[in-house]
């Protein structure tokens, strides 16, 4: 028998798929087949095979149709000029009395990434849409989106999405769905699909007919809908209330935003909805799948934000499992310090110390600080057990107990005592950076209160030389002078040694300069010492402020059932500012030609910078925060902008010509929508924006520029009168702008 991959292996195929006996014999062709797709699994080439598969897709056996639409839309690629024999068989294909049949050459058409291939397509696809057989309905659905995306930069066919609209009204959930997902990609320039009241309403009735996939799309697509009145709203999230008893996590997560978005302005709605939907996600934090359990501790979390102690009396569900991963237990442990209160103290310390000794140093160590979290609140069972944990004389639990004393010795002075008496002969398990910078630091700000502090310094000093952390050796001074201030007799030679070293022996420059600095300002008297380096020891008021984590739903209401609470907003708004933008074709060579001349700027590389741009102009916008996924139709654009009045009116400098699509991509990176805009080389060019932010405020704006090279025209209309945001947002729009302006020319 020839080798499986070699060529020889090629040439008996060939004679095989050729023999006219074999294909009289259905099962010896489909082997055949069966073992061209087998080799071709493999990585050997069969592209001189294809004429034969081609010939094979014209049989009556629907499995062998199967095989052959895999090897077609896999080779296709290759053999661009060959794909164009097998439309003729696909387009009879679509005629054939199966439905599988003909759903079957509809996916395989839709297949074939060639090109020149748009126009066969657009026929069969559209007596797809008609087509009585729900399952040839899907797939051609699904096949319009990827046929409008073969095409590139070409015109949406108006037609066809007004036939796709319609099949919303579909008997099949599935073909329901799919139109959902395809007017979605194909309109996703103008927004995507508009979901308008008669849709949504029908989308409503149609829930129980959905599966749980289908539920959980509808849902998402439901956030576009603002029902127009009071009794509406209620009606709509009645009909919603069976999606939060579902049990897919998916549907109930994506219900529960449905309800925190729509019942913005009814925070004991929202509030309700939070206490339903705790089963759900207490059974999710206890799955056995790893990555659902740790989303949805990242969304309880976010709960606890706005309802501290919602998960209270729940506490044992966060105890942590041996088998359960290191990032699940972290998360865990940040839950339990947040549920923490005087029924449950005592269990949740007695969990946290049994991880403290645990075999993983991070999961130790994580142990460890959260105890020194609750600390702050419950201070002295906490610093008992930290005390303790020292007697264990491990280096890695030694160095984190001593950086949890650094904290609370910083913001809560009453447990300076406790944490001054623990710290004698802690010196001698420490070893990495960190735990040495919280012993030196406490050494030198509390070294008053440390018979021996002088003592376990000096040892520092001596050791210097053989130190390998520069940030060590800049703690050390900073500690030694303080102490020096408190107790001069003991720390005058040592610290005349250590300058010493730092100035004429340290390579470090950092430390060379900082040895200087103190060297010299020790010149200038003890007193400027004093005035310099005596700052307070402590400062309670950083933890409040920590503490004070409550926000209302609204804040984080749209970021529900999405991947901001597992980044963190602040990283999640990078991500999805430097995502890719796929790359479109342009459907003719004028189009080409125009893309060049006007010098439109890759999408990725614009989007990078005009995030680099907001980000260092305005380090801070906790003033504003605008939603992405809040598209205006331009009636609603048009009838709140005549009823609203100009709240500001700037001119921005500008030169050279408009970069539209320049432009719409720079404020979608920021969250401002474009509702209208004038085409490239218009005069007057015009272009209308809105943004919503978080608090439920538009900001709607006007752009008129009245010829190239002069000022731009800027008029903000603002829903309610909150000034701070206004600024913060004509700041933003004015760097945005600028950035494009100074890209264009």
């Amino acid at each position: 028998m020839p080798y499986l991959g070699g060529e020889e292996a090629v040439r008996e195929l060939r004679r095989a798929l050729a023999n006219p006996h074999v294909q009289a014999d259905r099962l010896r062709y489909r082997a055949a087949v069966l073992r061209v797709i087998r080799l071709m699994a493999q990585g050997a080439d069969v592209s001189g095979l294809f004429p034969e598969m081609v010939k094979a897709s014209a049989g009556a056996d629907v499995v062998q149709k199967k095989l052959v639409s895999l090897f077609v839309r896999a080779q296709a690629p290759r053999q661009p000029q060959l794909a164009l024999l097998a439309v003729n068989t696909l387009r009879k294909d679509c005629a054939h009395p199966s439905p599988a049949v003909r759903g079957l050459a509809l996916r395989s058409m839709c297949g074939l990434r060639v090109p020149g291939i748009q126009e066969y397509l657009q026929q069969p696809l559209l007596s797809g849409l008609r087509d009585r057989a729900s399952y040839v309905r899907r797939a051609a659905v699904l096949g319009c989106a990827k046929m409008v995306k073969l095409q590139g930069d070409c015109e949406v066919d108006g037609a066809l999405v007004n036939e796709l609209y319609s099949l919303l009204r579909d008997q099949d959930p599935i073909v329901v769905v799919n139109c959902l997902r395809a007017l979605e990609e194909i309109l996703k320039k103008e927004g995507g699909v508009v979901i308008n009241k008669p849709i949504a309403h029908h989308l409503l009735n149609r829930m129980a007919d959905l599966d749980q996939w289908g539920q959980s799309e509808v849902l998402t697509f439901l956030l576009r809908y603002r029902p127009r009145s009071e009794e509406e709203l209620f009606d709509i999230l009645n009909l919603l209330d069976g999606c939060l008893k579902s049990s897919s996590p998916s549907v109930v997560m994506a219900a529960t935003k449905l309800f925190l978005v729509l019942a913005r302005d009814y925070p004991h709605v929202q509030a309700d909805v939070l206490v339903r939907v705790k089963g759900p996600l207490l059974s999710a934090c206890t799955s056995e799948s790893r990555e659902l359990c740790f989303t949805a501790l990242c969304h309880v979390r976010q709960i606890l934000g706005s309802l501290p102690g919602h998960f209270s009396s729940h506490y044992k569900k966060f105890f942590c499992s041996y088998s359960e991963p290191h990032y699940i237990k972290c998360q865990k442990m940040e839950v339990l310090c947040e549920l923490v209160n005087d029924e449950n103290v005592q269990q949740v310390l007695e969990e946290l110390k049994s991880y403290c000794t645990d075999v993983s140093v991070e999961l130790a160590q994580g142990a460890i600080f959260a105890i020194g979290n609750i600390a702050r609140t419950y201070t002295d069972q906490c610093v008992g057990i930290l005390t303790e944990l020292l007697g264990l004389q491990q280096e890695h639990i030694t160095s984190a107990v001593v950086q949890a004393f650094r904290d609370l010795a910083w913001l809560c002075p009453q447990c300076t005592d406790a944490v001054c008496r623990a710290l004698p002969g802690c010196e001698d398990a420490i070893q990495d950076s960190e735990g040495k910078q919280a012993l030196i630091w406490l050494l030198g700000t509390h070294g008053e209160k440390v018979p021996n502090a002088p003592y376990v310094l000096e040892d520092f000093v001596e050791n210097v030389k053989m130190e390998m952390f520069p940030a060590v050796k800049m703690e050390l001074l900073t500690a030694l002078v303080r102490l020096f201030l408190a107790r001069p007799a003991e720390c005058q030679d040592m610290l005349g040694r250590l300058l010493y070293y730092c100035i004429e022996e340290e390579m470090d420059m950092a430390v060379r300069d900082r040895g200087l600095f103190y060297y010299r300002l020790l010149q200038s008297g003890v007193e400027e010492v004093k005035r310099v380096l005596c700052s307070p020891k402590s400062d309670p008021s950083l933890g409040l402020l920590e503490d004070q984590t409550e926000r209302p739903v609204n804040t984080w209401a749209s970021e529900f059932n999405t991947l901001a609470p597992v980044y963190g907003r602040e990283r999640w708004a990078l991500v999805t500012a430097h995502q890719t933008a796929e790359p479109s074709y342009a459907c003719s060579s004028h189009t080409d030609s125009r893309s060049k001349d006007t010098g439109i700027m890759p999408h990725l590389h614009l989007e990078s910078l005009i995030s680099k741009e907001v980000l260092e102009v305005h380090p801070d916008t906790s003033s504003l925060t605008l939603i992405p996924d809040v598209y205006l139709t331009a009636e609603q654009f048009q009838k709140t902008w005549l009823s609203l009045d100009t709240s500001c009116h700037l001119s921005l400098p500008w030169c050279g010509t408009v970069h539209p699509d320049a432009i719409q991509t720079a404020l979608q990176v920021v969250h401002i929508q474009t509702i209208a805009m004038s085409k490239a080389g218009v005069q007057p060019w015009k272009a209308y924006l809105s943004a919503q932010d978080d608090t439920g405020c538009l900001f709607l704006t006007e752009l008129l520029l009245e010829a190239a090279d002069s000022e731009m025209q800027v008029s903000v209309k603002q829903s309610e009168a909150k000034p701070e945001a206004l600024q913060t947002f004509i700041s933003v729009l004015r760097t945005v702008m600028g950035t494009v302006a100074g890209l264009g020319s």
